[in-house]
């Protein structure tokens, strides 16, 4: 009788070998479903309008730690700044903050997110900002102080992780930073949050004038996803009387289907003059009571305030970067109207929960939220992705994973 000892070992050897995965050279594409590959792919922005797509290895998890597979994430107008002039001076980095994605791996550690929800693997999240050790910002108290002390994925400066913004395959959560389960909302929901909670923010400034109200005018300038945005979360509260201004016709008219009563293209009224009575005019001979602005023109910004009625208020939410400084004259644009003036920074944790609901409700009574995402780019076509961004060509532009 033959002994086939040593062959049959050499077999179960092959076998093992292969249940366990180790090929030589096997490559995130073509890692079974469901396992952790040993490296991501992330877009690091290396020079002005120049992403690479690069491989680096996924780091081991601390107890605190989150791995996250990325399913999506929005281009926002800080990353064109940042693609085209890197105001920042964070090249090389990778960006994107407008993330979502699924838990794949958690430290023993972790257990709840940022609102006491419970958190396991295969649930959907998002981040927001990064607090670090600062007691001022908390959840519930949210007067102290604003977050622009903050850090936020997307926008930290390279390190031997790498793997710190949402253009990428994985990104991983350090322990101290905020996350929320939002697996009960859709991808493109997910994809909306980062840019919606701003808007709700700048909302929750607008009502602590005590001016902003259910019958109130409203004037909204700048029609981008900003203002878009914004007109939707007013018609959400119940606001019906809103004029969208802005120069595209194609954007007015989705303004429109987003809330907006009435719409004025400045490009048709030459002066600040004409533009204000076109306002008035689609006011039915009123000025606004509130005015939000949401272009980052200074231009636009001292423009603004001829469209407010004496004892109005305004909300300033478009200037996340230096765009420059606007000329007012204090007393005819301030003193004499007596407006009340407020600024708004991206937003607080309780404005991400709010968001939530915020989402849900504009999905409830029909509003076409879902169609602000109007192209959708994998991740090796980033640079097209931004191009088209800068071109105008669509509103909110997304890099999403398959």
């Amino acid at each position: 009788m033959v002994d086939n000892t040593q062959a049959v070992e050499e077999i179960v050897k092959k076998i093992l070998q292969e249940m366990k995965g180790n090929h030589s050279g096997e490559s995130n594409a073509v890692a079974r479903k469901g396992e952790i590959p040993k490296t991501a792919r992330a877009a690091m922005l290396t020079a002005l309008e120049k992403y690479e797509i690069k491989e680096f290895p996924i780091p081991e998890l601390g107890d605190d730690d989150i791995l996250v597979k990325v399913e999506g994430c929005g281009i926002c107008g800080t990353d064109a700044h940042e693609f085209k002039r890197d105001p920042f001076g964070l090249i090389p980095l990778v960006l994107g903050h407008e993330g979502t994605g699924e838990i794949v791996k958690m430290g023993k550690n972790v257990k709840k997110d940022s609102a006491g929800k419970d958190l396991k693997v295969g649930d959907k999240v998002v981040s927001c900002m990064i607090f670090k050790d600062n007691p001022d910002i908390t959840m519930f108290d949210l007067n102290k102080q604003n977050v622009g002390g903050a850090d936020v994925y997307g926008l930290l400066p390279d390190d031997d992780i790498h793997l710190n913004g949402w253009f990428a395959d994985y990104i991983v959560i350090r322990g101290g930073s905020t996350i929320f389960n939002v697996s009960d909302l859709d991808l493109d929901s997910r994809i909306l949050i980062e840019p919606c909670a701003v808007l709700i923010h700048a909302v929750e400034r607008a009502k602590t004038t005590g001016i902003l109200r259910f019958n109130s005018r409203v004037v909204v300038q700048g029609c981008g996803p900003i203002g878009l945005i914004c007109i939707a979360v007013l018609r959400t509260m119940g606001i019906e009387n809103i004029v969208a201004v802005d120069g595209e016709e194609k954007r007015l008219e989705f303004a429109k289907r987003l809330g907006a009563t009435k719409s004025v293209n400045f490009k048709e009224h030459k002066g600040v003059e004409a533009l204000a009575k076109a306002v008035e005019d689609s006011l039915d001979g009123h000025l606004a009571d509130f005015a939000f602005q949401c272009t980052g023109s200074p231009i636009a910004h001292a423009n603004i305030y001829k469209f407010i009625r004496n004892g109005g208020g305004l909300c300033e939410l478009g200037f996340f970067i230096n765009g420059g400084d606007a000329t007012i004259n204090p007393h005819f644009d301030l003193c004499a109207k007596e407006i009340t003036v407020v600024g708004s920074w991206v937003y607080t944790l309780r404005d991400y929960a709010t968001t939530f609901d915020f989402l849900k409700r504009a999905k409830g009574i029909g509003l076409p939220i879902h169609e602000l995402i109007t192209h959708k780019f994998p991740l090796e076509q980033i640079n097209e992705g931004h191009i088209t961004n800068l071109k105008m060509e669509g509103l909110k532009i997304a890099i999403v994973n398959p």
